[in-house]
């Protein structure tokens, strides 16, 4: 455990270390807000007349998929071009250790990210009429949900990041395979005329569980469903290593 927190501490020290960590954070918020607060769209706060930030959680998983994709594609993509990845596998680290670590770092990097937009929630709650008329359960479930659908993308974008062998390759291939597992399953799902085949088919997706646990109601199932997806992925990056190794 104690490895795990070394690891972490490292990557979010060298994440912050350079420019480009405080260009990613920025450029979600600066999205998202434009999106939320600025551009006339459906997910506009102030056009739809509601004290709600339905319209963040509408238009989180997008955005997510581009923020974890970049947190994590330079885990271990970065150490391949670098050449460090050897140095790594030379210290007396297990994989899952230096998986769990890396993967820990990109999710803890996620959550100051939402962390920020805290402050969209309580502008809300003074901008409502009367003061405070939110409603608050269904804004944490909500928040919930974001804070484990990003528990699977960092999940995905650090298996990405341990078969890319750069870090623009793992980005696209960590946006790829997070865009289908959000809604691939619901396209499929789409193309039988079976009612029970149709919902089987897209309960395998994100985008089910997700809209799940966004209605407020924590299901263990749906809690159970994000513990494994991610589990999957981080278990099939540690196989990577020990076959690059």
């Amino acid at each position: 455990m104690k490895t795990i927190f070394i690891i972490t501490k490292k990557e979010l020290r060298s994440f912050f270390s350079s420019a480009t960590g405080y260009i990613v954070l920025a450029i979600f918020f600066v999205g998202s807000a434009l999106f939320l607060w600025v551009f006339p769209n459906q997910y506009n706060v102030l056009d739809s007349g509601y004290a709600s930030l339905d319209g963040l959680f509408a238009l989180a998983p997008m955005l997510f998929l581009f923020l974890c994709s970049a947190i994590t594609m330079r885990l271990f993509a970065e150490e391949n071009q670098q050449g460090t990845l050897e140095m790594l596998f030379a210290r007396p680290v297990s994989k899952l250790s230096l998986v769990l670590g890396k993967a820990l770092s990109g999710w803890l990097l996620v959550i100051i990210a939402l962390i920020g937009t805290l402050v969209w929630y309580f502008s809300i709650k003074m901008l409502a009429v009367p003061v405070g008329n939110v409603d608050s359960g269904a804004f944490w479930g909500s928040f919930i949900g974001l804070l484990l659908l990003s528990c699977v993308y960092v999940s995905i974008g650090v298996f990405a990041s341990s078969i890319a062998g750069n870090q623009v390759v793992a980005f696209m291939i960590s946006a790829v395979l997070c865009f289908a597992f959000f809604i691939g399953f619901n396209f499929v799902g789409a193309l039988f005329s079976n009612g029970a085949t149709s919902q089987f088919i897209s309960s395998i997706g994100i985008d089910y569980h997700y809209k799940s646990i966004s209605r407020g109601v924590i299901d263990s199932r749906d809690l159970l469903y994000f513990l494994v997806v991610s589990a999957i992925f981080l278990f099939f990056s540690k196989i990577i290593l020990e076959k690059q190794r």
